[in-house]
């Protein structure tokens, strides 16, 4: 796999979740209060060697994922010091916790009208901390006491359930895969929630 190729495309992924956030979720946010800080990072816990936000962040594509979490306050968890020396993977696994639970909660509340159940809120926010927070250790060579914790969820929504969060986490479960394919779907087709809905219910009604 050529590494240029592979920034490549973790760079076309990490552009998929900001134009999809801005279309689709944003629009349809319901005010929500701050979720409060989570657990320390590696370098504030027992580890402090880490590579830190300051080295691997500014300037860096993935920085749009801290800024997507942070318009989803009720799952958002930084670290409890959080400040320019944490951990770097402790910053990225926390912001696609928030993103995926941010946006299977967004999603369930728009096609079942009512609250998911926390459970399926857990699945997401783990699989894509454990998912994206590799792709970006493996792509910078930062190894993080928390990520090696995580534990993928025995089942997770489908594309056909939540089709944005669905799709997030299978493109990165192992986004090498996708090099070479542009990422593309019906999806690419709507404009909102609103007609995401619609286009369920009528495959549903179809099958």
């Amino acid at each position: 796999m050529n590494r240029v190729m592979d920034v490549l495309t973790i760079n076309q992924l990490l552009g998929r979740i900001v134009y999809f956030h801005a279309l689709f979720i944003e629009p349809a946010l319901e005010p929500s209060t701050a979720r409060g800080p989570g657990r320390v990072c590696c370098n504030h816990g027992l580890a402090s060697d880490r590579s830190t936000v300051t080295e691997l962040l500014p300037d860096s594509p993935w920085l749009a994922l801290v800024e997507v979490a942070a318009t989803l306050p009720a799952h958002h968890q930084p670290c409890l010091q959080a400040d320019s020396a944490c951990c770097a993977t402790c910053r990225v696994t926390a912001a696609a916790a928030a993103i995926a639970a941010g946006w299977a909660q967004t999603e369930y509340r728009s096609y079942q009208r009512t609250e998911p159940d926390e459970t399926l809120l857990h699945s997401c926010r783990l699989a894509a901390a454990a998912r994206l927070g590799w792709a970006f250790a493996t792509q910078h060579a930062a190894s993080c006491l928390v990520l090696d914790r995580l534990t993928a969820p025995e089942s997770l929504p489908g594309r056909g359930e939540l089709p944005l969060t669905g799709e997030l986490l299978a493109l990165w479960a192992n986004p090498t895969t996708n090099t070479y394919h542009p990422v593309a779907s019906w999806l690419n087709h709507c404009t909102g929630l609103d007609d995401v809905r619609q286009v369920r219910e009528t495959r549903r009604t179809d099958s």
